[in-house]
């Protein structure tokens, strides 16, 4: 029986040290790499430079408002993205999924009693407008997945389907870098996970 109650603890233990690894910040899934360390801004630039006003603090990357968008160095094609991302009330930002828009759309100056349109969180702007409203109140944590499948963009907002697999037009562009645009007021990113889909 004691055997029996030892083992039941270790296993327990070993679950609870499971589960703190899975809720780690900036540490991959499998399949995944991280574009964001939680330490500095290596792999980033601001205006093409170094970045200055988007910097890596207690594992979160914050921008204060000020400055240019932020762009990765590397460059995606076809791939699944994972962002955890907040904005303070009114807060405004978007993620650019190949070099520049579409973007996905954050928004927290967009109220619930207006019209939902390509401007709402979890939108694609300016192509179009989310599915509904899933977007967390500011201050809080949301999650965006998303996924460029052969061109084609789709995005869960906290598990909520907010655009489904919208065709885009990329012209020429046939991939770009994982960017954050500055549209002035301070956000924060964390949990930046990508993974590559075959061409």
């Amino acid at each position: 029986m004691r055997t029996f109650l030892a083992l039941m603890a270790a296993s327990l233990l070993m679950a609870g040290d499971v589960a703190a690894q899975e809720k780690k910040d900036n540490v991959p899934p499998p399949g995944f790499v991280s574009l964001f360390n939680g330490n500095d801004m290596t792999g980033w630039l601001e205006r093409g430079k170094p970045p200055v006003h988007w910097t890596a603090k207690d594992g979160v990357l914050v921008f204060d408002g000020k400055g240019g968008d932020l762009f990765g160095v590397d460059k995606f094609s076809n791939y699944v993205l994972h962002i955890d991302w907040k904005v303070e009330k009114n807060g405004n930002s978007g993620v650019y999924l190949r070099g520049g828009n579409p973007q996905v759309e954050i928004n927290d100056a967009d109220p619930p009693k207006n019209k939902i349109w390509n401007g709402t969180s979890g939108g694609l702007y300016p192509d179009k407008p989310p599915l509904k409203r899933a977007a967390k109140p500011a201050g809080e944590w949301n999650h965006f997945e998303v996924s460029v499948d052969k061109g084609a963009i789709t995005v869960h907002t906290n598990g909520e389907l907010t655009i489904d697999a919208f065709k885009k037009d990329w012209g020429k562009t046939a991939n770009g870098a994982i960017g954050f645009q500055n549209h002035g007021t301070p956000v924060w990113y964390k949990n930046i996970y990508i993974k590559k889909r075959d061409e």
